[in-house]
C-alpha cells in the first residue's frame, strides 16, 4: 500500500484539528493580551495573566479529560470522539472537533497572550507611539495602525512554531478523543517499527514546519517595513 494512502487523510484530519484550533486560539490570546497591555498591572492584567499561565502549566490531557467529563459525559452538549460520521457537514464536523480544539487552546492561550502582552507594552512605550498621540491621532486609530502593527510581529513567530508542535504533537489528544491524525499515525508506525512510514510522516511533519516559517517571514516583511526597505538595500 502506498504511504499517501495512509498519511494523506491523517494529515488532513490533523489540519483540520489545527486549523479550528487556531481560529479559536489566535483572536482570543491577541485580544486578551492587548487588553491585558492596556490594563497592566491592574486587576484585569493579574486576572488574564494568572489565568493563562495556570492554563498552560496545565498538561493538555488533563484539560481535555476535564473538557470530556464536564461538556460531553455530565452536560451532554458535544460529542466526546473528535471523529465526525462519514459524510458529515462542515458543521457537523466542527461540532466534534470543538471539545479537541478547546484542550488545545487552554494550552496556547497563556504563551500566545503573553507573547501579545509583552509587545504591546513595548509598542506603548516606544517613541512613534507618544509621537502619534502628539500628531492628535485618536487612540483607536494608535492603536490599530501603530501599536498592534508591530507588537504582533513575535506574536506571528509564536504561531508559527507551534503549528509543528500541533500537527505532529497531538498524540495525547487524538487518544483521547479517538482521533486518526497524523500524530497517531506516525506513533503506530513507531511501534510497529514501520520504518517507511514513520519516515515519510516526519518528513511531512518537518515539510509542515518550515512552510509554518516561511509564511511567518512573509508576514514579518509585510507587517515591518524596515525588513522590506533593508532587503530592497
Amino acid at each position: 500500500m502506498p504511504v499517501s494512502n495512509l498519511l494523506g487523510p491523517s494529515l488532513v484530519n490533523s489540519l483540520k484539528l489545527v486549523a479550528l484550533a487556531f481560529v479559536l486560539v489566535v483572536p482570543l490570546s491577541i485580544l486578551g493580551g492587548t487588553v491585558a497591555a492596556l490594563r497592566r498591572n491592574r486587576l484585569t492584567d493579574r486576572v488574564i495573566t494568572i489565568a493563562g499561565l495556570s492554563l498552560t502549566s496545565i498538561p493538555e490531557f488533563v484539560t481535555a479529560i476535564v473538557l470530556i467529563v464536564i461538556f460531553g459525559v455530565v452536560l451532554k452538549w458535544l460529542p466526546v470522539s473528535a471523529t465526525a460520521p462519514p459524510g458529515s457537514g462542515v458543521l457537523t464536523q466542527i461540532k466534534f472537533l470543538l471539545l479537541p480544539s478547546f484542550a488545545l487552546v487552554a494550552v496556547l492561550f497563556g504563551y500566545i497572550a503573553r507573547i501579545t502582552r509583552a509587545g504591546v507594552i513595548e509598542a506603548i512605550d516606544a517613541d512613534y507611539t507618544r509621537t502619534a498621540f502628539l500628531k492628535g491621532l485618536s487612540t483607536r486609530r494608535v492603536l490599530f495602525r501603530h501599536v498592534l502593527r508591530s507588537s504582533l510581529l513575535p506574536t506571528i513567530a509564536v504561531v508559527a512554531t507551534q503549528t509543528g508542535y500541533l500537527i505532529g504533537g497531538l498524540l495525547v489528544i487524538e487518544k483521547l478523543f479517538n482521533y486518526n491524525g497524523i500524530g497517531q499515525r506516525i506513533y503506530v508506525a513507531g511501534t510497529n517499527k514501520d520504518f517507511t512510514l514513520l519516515q515519510s510522516g516526519v518528513l511531512i511533519v518537518g515539510l509542515v514546519y518550515l512552510t509554518a516559517t516561511l509564511v511567518a517571514d512573509l508576514l514579518y516583511s509585510v507587517l515591518n517595513p524596515r525588513i522590506r526597505f533593508g532587503g530592497a538595500d
